[in-house]
């Protein structure tokens, strides 16, 4: 199988990098399933059914989130009943949506995708560990599904590796998405996971981790709090491609996608 995961989606710019790209990626990657981290897709801060609706027709099979996943609070209205649309496992009993899905593709086989979020220098949620070990042994790679993607949205880089270890050899990918870099070590661990620590922003990279360069600037020399804004520059669309054993599920191949504006393109062969 060949999938793609498409780091945090960033404003106006980074939408339309997955609206152009991922239809292009799809014919030349020869993909069978695409995912996206869409929670800053809606001006830098959530997401909107319509942002949803544009991705699905675009050829994104799930979207995941992160901890901006209820900045736009009409997803409230629409997450319970949009399996698509995931936020991360370990926030509390009761919240809203949900954290994993085991998706039926049209040949039968079965895509599972989950997103737990870190506690480092983050909100104290549950134990992502704990949390996503007692569903995979319910969800058997190689047994019960034919794929499986783990979005580790986090902050500290410790914290994504140690999960990427922690699921070796039970998932297909492990990818960390969160601080809108994209590292320079993606890998297949020991055990046959695929790993990277950060995927990276579908976004302007001409400014301050997807957002208007004077404001952040500003906030670190002048200590002035001001708004936000998305950069709205030509965008780099930033993403981890993954071929999978049919038999075991595990990587045989893995390779950072980028696509478009100001960082150098690589596109596997």
């Amino acid at each position: 199988m060949r999938f793609l995961y498409c780091g945090d989606v960033m404003g106006r710019a980074g939408r339309k990098a997955i609206l152009e790209g991922v239809p292009q990626l799809k014919d030349r990657l020869g993909l069978d399933f695409v995912i996206v981290n869409g929670e800053n897709s809606a001006h830098g801060f959530g997401i909107t059914r319509k942002i949803c609706d544009a991705f699905y027709e675009a050829g994104v099979d799930v979207i995941t989130t992160g901890n901006h996943a209820w900045d736009q609070r009409e997803v409230m209205n629409f997450i319970d009943d949009e399996p698509r649309l995931l936020r991360p496992l370990n926030y509390p009993e009761g919240t809203p949506g949900r954290g994993f899905h085991v998706y039926d593709m049209s040949d039968g086989r079965k895509f599972f995708v989950a997103q737990v979020m870190g506690r480092l220098f983050m909100d104290p949620l549950d134990d992502p560990f704990s949390m996503i070990s007692a569903v995979l042994d319910k969800h058997v790679l190689g047994r019960d599904i034919q794929a499986a993607l783990i979005d580790v949205h986090a902050e500290a880089t410790s914290e994504k590796m140690a999960m990427g270890q922690y699921l070796d050899g039970r998932v297909s990918l492990v990818a960390g998405t969160h601080s809108h870099i994209p590292t320079a070590d993606a890998q297949i661990l020991p055990k046959g996971t695929a790993y990277q620590t950060d995927v990276g922003m579908c976004g302007d990279y001409d400014s301050v981790i997807g957002m208007e360069k004077t404001v952040p600037i500003e906030r670190f020399t002048k200590k002035i709090s001001g708004r936000l804004s998305p950069a709205d520059g030509p965008a780099t669309l930033c993403a981890v491609f993954v071929e999978t054993d049919d038999a075991t599920g595990l990587a045989k191949r893995v390779s950072p996608v980028r696509v478009g504006g100001r960082l150098i393109e690589v596109v596997p062969e």
